[in-house]
């Protein structure tokens, strides 16, 4: 990684500051005055600010069991960001794997590594997010059949991809789809004529949300974890 990246995103310098600590000589490297931000920083390097060691950052992978009542855009809201509910360094460099609206609950994914989100989110990658809702009446009889088919959603041109559904009981789905749409899963059984009254992830891709996480908790992926959602696991 560039030295001026590293100090940018390991520390609160600005490019431009970093740039000036670089020329007045307040940065070392494995002992050695660096000058130039193009610098090349290697994995066992030691960087340091006026002889204090900076520790890169680097990127993170973050389970966070949602709670209802939280945004995951971050426009301006009546409703509080689930940014807030994580206590990390430099919040503002992640973005949430996709979103879940202000009263879904459940398995969300937090990270900085924009390539490892869209290998996620991307619907040609066929990646399950798996959903538990609840209804307010039963599903039709043709339920199965008709998410299996796709549903043509209202003012969309081409139907969802085939989704698996399994009851659970009278009022309660399981639903397993590929993609992401707006309001996708309450958009679908709103289309077999059933409201969603609660709507909670279990599961995307092979990692289901750790049951001991309570609603508002997190912790990081582990290294198996990450790969596996990337699909880059040879289990």
């Amino acid at each position: 990684m560039r030295l001026d990246k590293y100090l940018c995103e390991s520390t609160d310098l600005t490019r431009s500051q970093a740039r000036r600590v670089l020329s007045a000589g307040e940065i070392t490297i494995n002992g050695d005055v660096v000058l130039k931000g193009t610098h090349i920083v290697r994995e066992n390097d030691t960087v340091q600010w006026d002889g204090e060691t900076i520790e890169p950052v680097g990127l993170r992978y973050i389970m966070l069991n949602k709670p209802p009542g939280f945004e995951c855009t971050l426009r301006n809201s009546q409703h509080p960001q689930v940014m807030s509910l994580l206590d990390i360094e430099k919040k503002d460099r992640l973005h949430t794997v996709g979103r879940l609206d202000v009263e879904t609950t459940g398995l969300l994914l937090i990270t900085d590594d924009g390539q490892w989100t869209h290998k996620i989110i991307s619907p040609k990658h066929r990646c399950d997010k798996v959903y538990l809702a609840t209804l307010d009446s039963t599903l039709p009889d043709t339920a199965e059949a008709r998410f299996d088919a796709g549903i043509l959603l209202e003012g969309e041109e081409k139907p969802t991809l085939p989704a698996r559904l399994e009851r659970v009981s009278p009022l309660q789905a399981r639903l397993t789809i590929q993609e992401g749409k707006y309001h996708q899963v309450r958009r679908m059984f709103a289309a077999l004529g059933c409201h969603v009254t609660a709507l909670h992830r279990e599961q995307i891709g092979p990692l289901r949300l750790d049951a001991d996480l309570e609603p508002g908790e997190s912790r990081f992926l582990k290294p198996h974890e990450i790969s596996a959602l990337a699909g880059d696991s040879t289990d």
